[in-house]
């Protein structure tokens, strides 16, 4: 990833397909820092099975190790340097990650073979001039790259996605360039959308009906965030969580614990469920723990 490639960009992405200890995110957040001329945002997307545990992950980075948590299967999203470098960790199957989600990378690290299949899946998320590196220079991952538009040329373990024929849909030949935009509402929703679109460039004004940001509903004293459950731990589950660890993220960052904001808890009464086993997989038990007698007395529990 020659640092000249991201000079003055609005963003760059990176896609990885196994994240490991994240010695290679690490890597780029690093070249990122120390880069003048780094693009105004790094997102890395990167796929993972099983991610390590977290005393293994913070062994190499604290600030990384400090959001390794929870991570059930699905998409989690981590920020740092104020939102600037996203980490977007998808856990499970690496062609399922790669389908659920719709973007074109600008540089892939390949860290294992892949069948033609999952070759295929990555050239998708390709656009003419992106890099790939790959870790083995075996001939016939040679052979199905070039067969999905990838072609060597300068570097031995480098490729670039330069098909002889023009892929389908719409591919960017650079990255689109912010511009202005309006966002009606200064909530928390309306402020989350601003604040997101600022970091990447976007010039941003809101507007709202009140004299002053949150007067409406976002602004009330008390409220409850709390993820949506299902047996089935589907879609609306995960997005659900996924935005209350957001919430938590930004809450320890900008706010008072115990003045502004708490982490309490919400207790989830199993009816019709005799069934399910009351401990949950170690992925999932930073979000859920058994009741205790005191906390089911308070409720009206036996």
């Amino acid at each position: 990833m020659p640092p000249a490639a991201w000079a003055g960009l609005p963003q760059w992405r990176i896609l990885e397909t196994g994240f490991g200890l994240g010695l290679n995110f690490l890597a780029a957040w690093r070249a990122w820092k120390d880069d003048p001329q780094r693009p105004g945002m790094l997102h890395y997307y990167a796929v993972h099975g099983t991610p390590v545990s977290a005393a293994a992950i913070a062994g190499q980075s604290d600030e990384l190790g400090a959001q390794w948590f929870g991570l059930t299967p699905g998409v989690h999203r981590l920020e740092f340097e104020a939102g600037r470098v996203l980490l977007t960790l998808f856990v499970g199957n690496l062609r399922d990650g790669l389908r659920q989600e719709p973007f074109y990378a600008d540089a892939i690290l390949l860290d294992a073979p892949a069948d033609l299949h999952t070759l295929k899946a990555i050239a998708r998320h390709s656009r003419r001039g992106t890099t790939l590196a790959i870790r083995t220079s075996a001939d016939e991952l040679r052979r199905d790259l070039a067969q999905c538009g990838f072609q060597f040329r300068q570097s031995e373990g480098v490729a670039e996605f330069d098909p002889a024929w023009e892929p389908r849909g719409q591919r960017p030949i650079t990255t689109s360039k912010p511009g202005c935009c309006v966002v009606i509402g200064a909530g928390l929703a309306g402020a989350a959308a601003a604040a997101s679109l600022a970091r990447r460039g976007w010039r941003v004004t809101v507007l709202d009906a009140a004299t002053s940001p949150a007067s409406g509903a976002s602004g009330v004293p008390v409220a409850m965030i709390a993820p949506h459950y299902s047996p089935d731990d589907n879609l609306l589950s995960r997005l659900s969580r996924s935005g209350v660890r957001a919430t938590f993220l930004q809450a320890g960052q900008h706010l008072r614990a115990g003045v502004d904001w708490q982490a309490d808890g919400v207790l989830e009464h199993r009816v019709g469920e005799p069934d399910r086993p009351l401990e949950a997989p170690p992925s999932a038990q930073p979000w859920t723990r058994a009741a205790s007698h005191d906390e089911k007395a308070s409720a009206g529990l036996a």
